[in-house]
C-alpha cells in the first residue's frame, strides 16, 4: 500500500543552498568581453551620456575601471544610494520593474548583470554619490558571500557610477583596449546609436585610446525588404546588406539594439540558405524574444521564438531570391574572369612553343593582334613579329604612348620562340625580347649576345635583336643562350631547338579549316555521364561537365578550378588540332601543352 503521507502531496520550489545558487549564476557567463558589455549596458540604462573604460596597472595589479556620467545607483528614503539593495535582491532586477512600469530602452531584466565581474577580476568596487552630494562606495569579491558598504571620502561630488575591477583574471590579461572596442561597437551596435552615448577606451598599458563608434558594414543596404510583423505585436527590425560571397559574412541577430548571437545560423532553424549563403551581412532585432539569464547569449526556443521563426518567412524568401540572382551575376563573373586566364595563358605559351606545331586556332593570329593593338604596322616574318624602326621613331616624335604604357627597367630577357622544332638542314628565325617587371616590352639601349651553349648547329650572327639558327644535318638537341644588357643590368635566358627528321603536318581538313581564334566555354550539367569536356565545333566551345565529379572537387578551390579548366581546354585543343596521331602522341602534347600554359595561369 502507498504510504498516505505523500497521497495528492504538493510543494513549491526553493533554492536549497542561496550562496551555491548564487555561485553557478555569476559563473554562468563564459564571455569577459560579454561581461564588460553588460557593465556598458547598465551605463547606458542609467542614461550615460558619455562612458569612459580605462584599461591599467596600478601597484602591480592590472584593473578596468567603468566611469559614466549617468544617474548613479538609485537613492534610499535617507537619500543613500542604494547598494543594499543592489546585493540582496540577486534575480529580482529593479529594471524589469521599471519595464513593468513602462519605462522603456533599458535592458536589464534578471538582476545578475553585476556578478558577472566573476569572469573578470577578483574584486569589484562600485562607487556613486548619494543626494547629500556624498560619495558611497560597495565593495564585492570572487568566491565571498560578503559585501561592504561604506562613505568615500572625495573633495567633490561624483556624478554618476563608478566601477573598478581588480585585478584582472591571469587569463584577460592580454585583453586589451582595442579588441574591447571591436567588441562593443558589434555588441551594442543599435543601443550606441539609439542612446547617443559616447564611449572611449582609454588603454593606459598600450597607450592608446580609442572611440567606439556603431559598426559599419561594407555591402550595399538593401531597401526593399519586407515588413515583419508579429501575433505579439511588436515588429521585427530588419537591416541587410548584400556583398560580395565570403564565409565571414553573416546576420547577427540583436534584441533591443544589443547583440545576441553574432551569427544566426548559430540555430538549427536558420542552417540554411540564405542565412548560410555568405551574400548578407546586417541584423535582424526582435525585442520579444526570451533570453538565456546567465550568458545572454542564447535564446529560449518557447512560443516567443516559434513566433519569430513563422514572421521571418518573407524576410527569407526575399533573401533567397536575391542570392539566387547575385550568385548568378557572380558565376557568370567567375567564368568570364577564368576563360580570360585561360585564353591569356595559352597565348602566353604560344610565345614559348614552336609556332609551327601549335599554328592552330588563329591564336599566333590573334598573338600578333594583341601586340599590334599599340603598334598597327607590326607585321610577322617567318613567325616572328617584327616592329618597324620608322615606327618606333615616329612614336617619339608623336608621344603616342600614355605614361602607364611606357616601359621601366630592364628586368627579364625572353627568347621568342622558348622552344622549337627544327627539321634537319633547315633554318629558323629567333627575336630577342627584354621585358620590365611589368613584362611591358623595352626596346632602348639594349645590347644583345647570342651562343650556342650545347649542341650542334649555327648562328647566323652573335649579336641584334634576331638571328637565325641554321640546324645541323643529324638530329639532336641544341640550346640557344642569349644575353640583354642595358647600363649595369644583364639578363640572362635560353631556348631550347630540337632538330628532327621531319616535322608534323597538319591534315588537308584541318590545314583548311578556317581558324576560328581560341574557344570560349560553358557549363552543362550531366552528373549521370562519365565526359568531363567536349568540344562543339559550330558554335566554337568547349562544354564542361559541371556535374561531373571532377568538376565538384575542383570548384572547391578557385586555383584548381582553374588548374581542371585550363587542362580541359587543352584536351580539347590537342584532340581537334592533332587529329591522327597516336594515343601516346597525343599525351604526349597534351603534357607539353599543360606545361607552359599553367605556368602562366593567373
Amino acid at each position: 500500500m502507498s504510504n498516505p503521507q505523500y497521497k495528492n502531496s504538493r510543494g513549491r520550489l526553493r533554492i536549497g543552498d542561496d550562496w551555491n545558487a548564487i555561485t553557478i549564476i555569476a559563473l554562468s557567463q563564459n564571455n569577459p568581453l560579454k561581461a564588460i558589455a553588460e557593465l556598458v549596458e547598465n551605463s547606458i540604462d542609467a542614461q550615460a551620456r558619455h562612458i569612459t573604460i580605462i584599461r591599467g596597472k596600478e601597484h602591480g595589479e592590472h584593473y578596468l575601471k567603468v566611469v559614466d556620467d549617468g544617474q548613479g545607483i538609485p537613492c534610499n528614503e535617507e537619500g543613500i544610494p542604494d547598494f543594499k539593495y543592489v546585493a540582496t535582491h540577486i534575480c529580482d532586477s529593479l529594471k524589469r520593474r521599471l519595464k513593468e512600469g513602462g519605462l522603456q530602452n533599458i535592458q536589464g531584466e534578471f538582476g545578475i548583470g553585476l556578478l558577472s565581474f566573476w569572469t573578470v577580476g577578483h574584486k569589484l568596487l562600485m562607487v556613486s554619490s548619494g543626494k547629500d552630494g556624498k560619495a558611497y562606495q560597495m565593495s564585492m569579491e570572487k568566491g565571498k558571500p560578503g559585501y561592504s558598504i561604506s562613505h568615500r571620502p572625495h573633495l567633490l561630488p561624483i556624478k554618476g557610477t563608478q566601477l573598478t575591477i581588480a585585478s584582472l583574471l591571469a587569463g584577460i590579461r592580454m585583453l586589451n583596449g582595442e579588441k574591447i572596442q571591436r567588441y562593443l561597437a558589434s555588441e551594442l551596435r543599435d543601443r550606441i546609436r539609439h542612446s547617443g552615448a559616447k564611449i572611449k577606451i582609454i588603454d593606459r598599458t598600450s597607450r592608446a585610446e580609442f572611440e567606439v563608434e556603431p559598426r559599419q558594414y561594407e555591402g550595399q543596404l538593401i531597401h526593399d525588404l519586407p515588413l515583419l510583423t508579429t501575433a505579439f505585436g511588436e515588429p521585427i527590425y530588419a537591416e541587410i546588406y548584400i556583398a560580395a560571397k565570403n564565409t565571414e559574412n553573416n546576420i547577427s541577430l540583436f534584441r533591443s539594439g544589443t547583440r545576441v548571437l553574432p551569427n544566426i545560423s548559430i540555430l538549427d532553424f536558420f542552417q540554411c540558405e540564405p542565412w548560410t549563403s555568405g551574400y548578407f551581412e546586417g541584423i535582424i532585432d526582435a525585442q520579444f524574444l526570451h533570453l538565456t539569464p546567465g550568458t545572454r547569449d542564447g535564446i529560449i526556443h518557447d512560443e516567443h521564438f516559434a513566433v519569430f521563426c513563422d514572421s521571418i518567412a518573407p524576410l527569407k524568401e526575399r533573401l533567397t531570391a536575391i542570392a539566387l540572382e547575385q550568385g548568378k551575376a557572380e558565376e557568370e563573373r567567375v567564368s568570364k574572369n577564368i576563360l580570360r586566364s585561360v585564353q591569356k595563358a595559352f597565348l602566353d605559351a604560344m610565345i614559348t612553343l614552336p609556332p609551327e606545331e601549335y599554328d592552330w586556332f588563329g591564336i599566333e593570329q590573334k598573338n600578333a593582334r594583341r601586340s599590334s593593338a599599340q603598334n598597327k604596322d607590326i607585321t610577322q616574318e617567318n613567325g616572328v613579329l617584327m616592329v618597324p624602326d620608322a615606327l618606333r621613331q615616329e612614336e617619339k616624335k608623336s608621344g603616342q604612348k600614355e605614361f602607364f604604357e611606357i616601359a621601366g627597367p630592364l628586368f627579364c630577357a625572353r627568347i621568342q620562340p622558348g622552344s622549337a622544332l627544327v627539321q634537319v638542314g633547315k633554318t629558323k628565325p629567333f627575336r630577342a625580347i627584354g621585358l620590365d617587371r611589368n613584362k611591358r616590352q623595352v626596346e632602348e639601349n639594349l645590347s644583345y649576345l647570342w651562343c650556342i651553349t650545347e649542341g650542334k648547329g649555327d648562328l647566323d650572327k652573335l649579336d641584334g635583336e634576331i638571328v637565325v639558327f641554321s640546324a645541323p644535318m643529324e638530329p639532336g638537341l641544341s640550346k640557344l643562350k642569349l644575353v640583354i644588357q642595358r647600363d649595369d643590368i644583364r639578363c640572362e635566358t635560353e631556348s631550347i631547338v630540337t632538330v628532327v627528321d621531319s616535322l608534323f603536318k597538319a591534315s588537308a581538313e584541318n590545314s583548311e579549316s578556317p581558324r576560328k581564334g581560341l574557344p570560349g566555354y560553358t557549363l552543362e550539367s550531366a552528373p549521370g555521364y562519365t565526359w568531363r569536356s567536349r568540344y562543339d565545333e559550330k558554335r566554337n566551345i568547349v562544354i564542361i561537365n559541371s556535374g561531373h565529379r571532377d568538376f565538384i572537387y575542383a570548384g572547391r578551390e578557385k586555383a584548381r578550378k582553374l588548374r581542371y579548366i585550363c587542362r580541359l581546354f587543352a584536351k580539347e585543343l590537342i584532340l581537334q588540332n592533332f587529329a591522327g596521331l597516336s594515343s601516346g602522341e597525343l599525351l604526349e602534347r597534351l603534357v607539353e601543352l599543360s606545361l607552359y600554359t599553367e605556368e602562366n595561369l593567373r
